[in-house]
């Protein structure tokens, strides 16, 4: 069987399993359904997928005086989390219902409110933390039209699966490809507002701090931020820990300055909502890839030398 047709006959198959999984899922109620799916995730996938393994690696190069018992408690949690969150946003009727209630919270609301009304455009920045599309879903039955910025599968067949379940919920899925981000901009030239997520390990991104390490971290969202006058706000769905509602969670809008120090701003804002709820983050991400970050370091530190030798031969 030539490659190509292996691999599109595997994506096949992968994504009728995973479409097998939520439909088998939705077979039962409500909160069944997220219980269900959390402790899959956190005793079946994570362990198999090597999720639980990579997100202790993770939280021992962050908190490294944090007890292996602590740690322990922390990933598990998080793979609950992951798993409750991904069955939510695959049940967008559902998830509509219940997030309508949601009041929203933080200094950033009135702000928010106040440039929709003005027709100023909105750039929400979140992270994979609690469940980022709850506060997505509030806001746009509240009359905002919230789409958002998500890097493509590389399963073609889980991609169209998966932007089918972001605009569900309103607004309008942008792909990272040049036809996406341009109608991104768009909406953000028309006045609108759209929301992207921060915590992806970005290979060229700058080395910023993210909760104390440097981690390559994109700065498009404050560069079009700046560009197009925008409001850059950060959003969180903070779950409760009943396990099933959320909090609203709008900060203020960060200041116009710079994309590196607004950036690191929004860095310096999840990585609170992470110390406050460690519970919470998706811990399984590569964040920091700390070998390629070192060097990558030295890679500069040697180009610095030797532009400093340079001159001093000149």
């Amino acid at each position: 069987m030539p490659k190509k047709n292996r691999t599109d006959w595997l994506d096949r198959l992968a994504d009728k399993a995973f479409r097998g999984l939520i439909w088998l899922m939705h077979r039962l109620p409500w909160r069944a359904r997220i219980r269900t799916m959390g402790w899959l995730f956190a005793n079946v996938v994570g362990p198999a997928a090597g999720y639980s393994r990579r997100a202790h690696e993770n939280l021992k190069m962050i908190f490294p005086d944090m007890s292996a018992q602590e740690r322990k408690r922390i990933v598990r949690a998080s793979l609950d989390n992951v798993g409750r969150t991904i069955i939510e946003n695959y049940s967008p009727e559902d998830q509509l219902r219940d997030v309508a209630v949601l009041q929203p919270r933080g200094p950033g609301w009135p702000a928010i409110e106040a440039a929709r009304r003005g027709k100023r455009p909105i750039i929400f920045v979140s992270a994979h933390f609690g469940n980022w599309q709850a506060a997505r879903a509030a806001l746009n039955q509240r009359g905002y039209d919230i789409g958002g910025l998500y890097r493509p599968f590389n399963n073609p067949y889980a991609n169209a699966h998966y932007v089918e379940s972001i605009e569900r919920v309103g607004g309008r899925a942008y792909a990272r490809s040049r036809h996406g981000i341009a109608a991104f901009l768009r909406t953000l030239r028309a006045g609108g507002q759209a929301a992207m997520m921060l915590d992806q390990y970005v290979a060229q991104g700058a080395l910023l701090d993210f909760l104390g390490q440097p981690a390559p971290t994109s700065l498009s969202a404050a560069e079009m931020a700046l560009k197009h006058d925008a409001l850059l706000v950060p959003i969180y769905g903070l779950r409760l820990k009943d396990g099933f509602g959320f909090e609203m969670r709008i900060e203020a809008p960060i200041p116009h300055s710079d994309a590196a120090a607004m950036t690191q701003a929004l860095n310096d804002s999840l990585a609170a909502m992470i110390r406050a709820a460690p519970n919470q983050w998706f811990w399984m991400h590569r964040r920091w890839k700390p070998h390629r970050v070192a060097a990558r370091l030295a890679r500069e530190a040697a180009g610095t030398d030797a532009t400093a030798d340079s001159a001093r031969k000149g």
